[in-house]
């Protein structure tokens, strides 16, 4: 499970803080309820199934945070834009509570019903509403204390990054950006000895890579970045070896940490090694009946519950515009192997009446009124569901793309053919972070997500991704 990223310290940070923010909402309302009914406690906690109540309470309030990206812990955040989601994501807490106990008040703890056959009123103790917000006000303090620790000058694990050139930069500034996850880059050190400091860049140049054991001493560094773009003559072996085998601190390689920071792997950093030696070992026939075991079942159960919104949509197609309900085209798949995708029809039939391809584009003026909303909700891929049974696709992987379009990118984008490695996906690592794209350069983001996916591709990993898909649908984010 370590691997659902390739890089655990992530998920391990992700967790405690999911476990820990758990435990405040349960100890709280359970100790609430204790306080309140000291008198008849049992009787609620086990006559009136306090604890299911309590447990909806703690999963309800967690799947909130969750929508407001609160346990995206890489996502970087200012105090102030810390704060101001917490306060969005309590108060839309309260206000799901409200009006859940609105319409089914039994879910209070210490429900009483005082109707008596004649008025209707109910009596509900206040202690749920009461100790959401003590739970929320202590995660708020939680979550701002952990912002305040991680982002410590003193605390976290002190960086040093050997290199000068843009890959040593791209990582001080991915790295610092993202202070919540815990580094502290200290400087740098320069492989060439005519710039032994250099105060322009910040944080400066320490010095050159002859000195780079009694930096790390000096400096007090748990962590050494080795990102340096051209290695031959300037690697200090001697001193990396020595800085390792004593315990110094930990030799990481630039790229390899750029990978954790951002979820890609760029292209201008990558090197074919990287991706033949890097970690993961060999997917066997059981990984993969497995993955398509699990492709078939969320596909049946996608149209078992879409097929009320479908029958809406379709209806929805035929009176805003003419044409048919379903279209087919033309996209690659694994291996480069050509199938036909169906989706609901967004565009106007004569979208493409002069034969060439084009991208979509923001507020394309070819998309219909119920296809901008399709779009948005993503409810014009439900009918990919049927792709992923005929295993032609898969639930998570690289967006299919049209052949015509495909031919292109991989003139002009290195490695770009690699994405045809798995299959194609109705969601992906690369359409949670980047959403649609319409360039090339575009092409040439997604497809660095999408090599991260490729190299790092788990059932956990998948999991993940289709989590992430369904805050995105909820909120309608993207095209």
């Amino acid at each position: 499970m370590a691997r659902i990223f390739g890089h655990r310290w992530v998920l391990t940070k992700t967790f405690l803080v999911f476990i820990v923010e758990t435990g405040i909402i349960f100890s709280v309302s359970l100790l609430a309820t204790i306080v309140r009914f000291e008198d008849r406690y049992d009787d609620i906690i086990y006559a009136q199934r306090g604890l299911y109540k309590i447990a909806m309470t703690t999963l309800v309030s967690q799947f909130i945070f969750y929508l407001f990206s609160l346990y995206d812990i890489s996502k970087p955040r200012l105090r102030r834009e810390l704060l101001i989601d917490l306060l969005q994501a309590a108060g839309a807490v309260i206000f799901v509570f409200g009006l859940i106990f609105t319409f089914r008040p039994t879910l209070l703890l210490g429900y009483l019903d005082l109707s008596g056959g004649t008025d209707g009123s109910t009596y509900g103790s206040g202690v749920t509403l009461l100790s959401m917000v003590i739970a929320l006000t202590l995660m708020i303090c939680w979550r701002l204390m952990i912002h305040w620790v991680m982002r410590h000058p003193r605390l976290g694990e002190r960086m040093l990054i050997v290199g000068t050139d843009k890959l040593a930069r791209d990582v001080a500034h991915e790295a610092r950006l993202r202070l919540d996850l815990g580094y502290k880059v200290i400087g740098f050190v320069s492989e060439a000895p005519d710039r032994p400091t250099d105060r322009s860049l910040n944080p400066p140049v320490l010095g050159v890579v002859s000195d780079l054991y009694l930096l790390v001493e000096q400096h007090s560094i748990d962590r050494v970045i080795v990102a340096l773009e051209d290695r031959r003559g300037h690697l200090p072996v001697d001193q990396l070896l020595k800085i390792r085998l004593e315990g110094r601190a930990v030799i990481e390689e630039g790229t390899s940490l750029y990978e954790k920071l951002t979820g890609k792997i760029s292209i201008d950093m990558l090197r074919p090694s990287w991706l033949i030696f890097s970690a993961g070992g060999k997917r066997t026939n059981f990984w993969y009946s497995l993955r398509r075991l699990f492709n078939i079942i969320l596909a049946i159960l996608g149209l078992v519950i879409t097929l009320p919104v479908l029958a809406l949509a379709a209806i929805a197609i035929r009176l805003d515009s003419r044409g048919s309900v379903f279209y087919r085209q033309e996209r690659v798949g694994q291996h480069g192997k050509i199938f036909r995708i169906i989706k609901l029809r967004s565009m106007r039939v004569d979208a493409e009446s002069d034969g060439q391809p084009q991208w979509a584009q923001t507020d394309d003026p070819r998309i219909t009124r119920v296809g901008r909303f399709m779009r948005k909700m993503r409810i014009d891929e439900i009918p990919q569901f049927v792709n992923i049974l005929r295993g032609e696709m898969s639930f998570v992987g690289p967006r299919a793309e049209r052949p015509f379009f495909v031919e292109q990118l991989m003139q002009r984008i290195p490695y770009y053919e690699q994405r045809h490695l798995v299959e194609p996906g109705l969601t992906g690592w690369a359409q949670v972070n980047y959403g649609y794209g319409s360039t090339v350069e575009d092409a040439v983001q997604k497809l660095q997500y999408d090599l991260y996916y490729i190299k790092n591709v788990s059932l956990f990993f998948d999991l993940w991704i289709i989590i992430k898909s369904i805050r995105i649908v909820l909120f309608g984010y993207g095209r």
